[in-house]
């Protein structure tokens, strides 16, 4: 399995048969210059989506276009892509499974907000969420954009995921030592690769808070487009 960091929120997750790509965000991500953007999305085989704000959605459409991967996530998002010309879509909603290859996607609440910009103002986009996603004998919770959350109790219980990737750069989501306190009251994570962080000033620029407090876990500091071998 490879675990591979395009900056800010966005992952491609080379697991199983498939090639994932979550919240793929390459236009205007000061992490991800133009010249990478083939690298990031080549052979890709689904995407993910966790909310509607810009920059977890304003490249969708051309990335699915130009890959021809499916887009999955909630269902009144993938209804407004739907009506946006995207092809490919599959809306499900929190609670709900989906099958990719020999992937098992399972949708799950965040604590955020979610809208896309329209003319009149903020269009409702379903509720923000997460995802568990199980593959190669390991699942990984991909927290999307989130505070602290008593449903981390149960996630955790339930899906007992041994990797992490936490959205942690505060402002907007958790940050570093929320995250710790998320990671080490609520899950058992054997690796944990924080993100949402490091693309802005306003966002913490480092996980040595994160590191610092989940003491036995290996916390990664991921850079853009190297490999997380797990």
């Amino acid at each position: 399995m490879n675990i591979i960091w395009l900056g800010h929120g966005s992952f491609r997750i080379e697991i199983e048969d498939q090639v994932l790509l979550i919240d793929p965000w390459l236009n205007g991500n000061p992490m991800l210059s133009e010249d990478q953007h083939a690298e990031a999305m080549n052979g890709a085989t689904q995407i993910l989506v966790t909310h509607g704000h810009f920059d977890h959605t304003q490249d969708i459409a051309d990335v699915a276009s130009r890959t021809n991967a499916p887009v999955a996530g909630m269902y009144e998002l993938m209804a407004w892509f739907e009506s946006k010309g995207v092809a490919q879509t599959n809306g499900f909603n929190k609670g709900g499974t989906i099958r990719v290859g020999n992937v098992a996607v399972t949708m799950v609440p965040a604590s955020h907000s979610s809208s896309i910009s329209g003319d009149n103002g903020p269009i409702y986009t379903g509720m923000e969420t997460g995802f568990m996603i199980a593959g190669e004998g390991h699942t990984i919770y991909h927290s999307g954009d989130t505070a602290i959350m008593a449903d981390m109790d149960w996630m955790g219980d339930y899906h007992k995921p041994d990797i992490g990737i936490l959205s942690a750069g505060g402002h907007f989501t958790m940050d570093m030592a929320q995250a710790a306190y998320a990671a080490k009251r609520y899950f058992d994570f054997k690796t944990v690769i924080p993100c949402h962080y490091r693309t802005f000033d306003l966002l913490e620029q480092s996980a040595k808070v994160l590191a610092d407090g989940l003491p036995g876990v290996d916390v990664v500091e991921p850079q853009v487009l190297q490999p997380i071998k797990l």
